[in-house]
């Protein structure tokens, strides 16, 4: 066991390193299984093996004490399924995730492919389209409000509050600061929501709504559990998409093949989710003195985990850079691991599945047109605008 944690010196959360993040990652790969950032006086863990030990032990690596790199956000927030631990996390992501059972899937599969083909039908129609606003964020928009019972009104500020809410989880930057009012926005809409029960019949919220009533929730919990669900289901899911049509449309021979074997479909998803990321990473607090990977890491410390660095070590991944359809992507880290994946991976590979059944059955060829632009985030990875063209296939009329 070593004590000795090498440093690394530029900011991962700078404007260039968001949008270029992979040679960071592999610079800090290469450093050791422990590296600290000098810009944010964290710890940070970057090779697969050990970002697993890290999701993996939940009682050493907590989420309690915050997830962010920020003091303000961990503070905020409090009382949401991702800031906490043990039986408190347990008893919100039960309450959520009642909605996200794979029987409740099963129960929701027809409708959300039905969407999802409506959405492509459009774009097809269109042919010349933006691959991001016209499709990615078409059917999560559409289907997820719904499933949390969100009112109509306010729902053109969903995509905008999201997104500021997972950069209110990176260190005090510019972005940071750029989006705290959106982020302040949600939670006060979301507390009104609540406070005049305007939930939709039928919906998430109006589940939360009845345990109020009936004393198995305080009604100050809820608008941090809406907010808890909405977030993460709209802006993965949409940069899960996204990236997934640049990505076939850039290389036509694994758009050949998942045309030539659409059950490679499920799997195209993990290998979309291991390239390009929709989660940067997370932190947790150091609860007692530990070792990763071999180095001595003490109680207090906090570490951040790059899953999206782990999804490319080059220890784990053969050609790690390289798009594979192919390749057997299940264990990629994309969604999280252990207590804290996400509870909404179930419906995120739902909707992007039905999106890519669709663009398969009705797309012969997928051009990009135009530059991508990456958004800048300091959590989520995706795609702002993905200009592509859409050549029907008659077949799928």
């Amino acid at each position: 066991m070593t004590t000795t944690i090498p440093t690394y010196r530029p900011d991962v959360y700078s404007r260039d390193a968001i949008l270029d993040p992979y040679p960071h990652y592999e610079q800090m790969r290469a450093l050791g299984p422990v590296v600290r950032l000098a810009k944010q006086r964290v710890l940070a863990v970057t090779r697969y093996d050990d970002c697993k030990q890290v999701l993996l032990d939940d009682a050493t690596f907590v989420s309690g004490r915050g997830v962010a790199l920020n003091p303000v956000a961990n503070r905020l927030s409090r009382g949401t399924t991702l800031n906490s631990d043990g039986e408190e996390h347990d008893r919100r992501r039960k309450i959520l995730a009642s909605r996200l059972t794979p029987k409740a899937l099963r129960s929701m599969r027809d409708e959300v492919e039905q969407r999802a083909d409506a959405v492509v039908a459009a774009a097809v129609e269109k042919e010349h389209v933006d691959g991001v606003g016209d499709i990615a964020e078409a059917l999560p928009t559409s289907f997820v409000p719904d499933l949390i019972g969100w009112p109509q009104e306010g729902r053109e500020n969903l995509l905008r509050w999201a997104g500021a809410t997972f950069d209110s989880l990176g260190p005090v930057n510019g972005q940071t600061l750029r989006t705290a009012p959106s982020t302040i926005g949600m939670m006060r809409f979301a507390r009104s929501v609540v406070r005049r029960g305007a939930v939709q019949p039928g919906s998430m919220g109006a589940d939360l709504l009845e345990k109020v009533e009936s004393g198995e929730l305080g009604r100050g919990e809820c608008p941090a559990l809406m907010i808890d669900y909405l977030a993460p289901s709209l802006d993965t899911t949409i940069s899960a998409i996204a990236s997934a049509l640049m990505l076939l449309a850039t290389h036509p021979d694994q758009w050949a093949a998942l045309k030539a074997d659409p059950s490679l479909i499920a799997n195209t998803v993990n290998e979309v989710v291991r390239l390009e990321a929709p989660l940067r990473a997370f932190a947790r607090h150091v609860e007692r003195d530990t070792e990763i990977g071999g180095v001595a890491v003490e109680a207090g410390s906090r570490v951040v985990v790059f899953y999206a660095s782990a999804n490319r070590d080059e220890r784990v991944w053969d050609d790690p850079s390289t798009f594979d359809i192919t390749r057997d992507a299940a264990a990629q880290l994309g969604f999280g691991q252990g207590a804290h994946g996400c509870a909404g991976q179930g419906l995120a590979r739902l909707e992007t599945q039905s999106i890519l059944r669709s663009i398969v059955d009705r797309v012969e060829r997928l051009e990009v047109t135009g530059q991508p632009t990456w958004g800048l985030n300091n959590i989520i990875h995706k795609l702002d605008h993905l200009p592509l063209r859409l050549v029907a296939d008659g077949r799928g009329q």
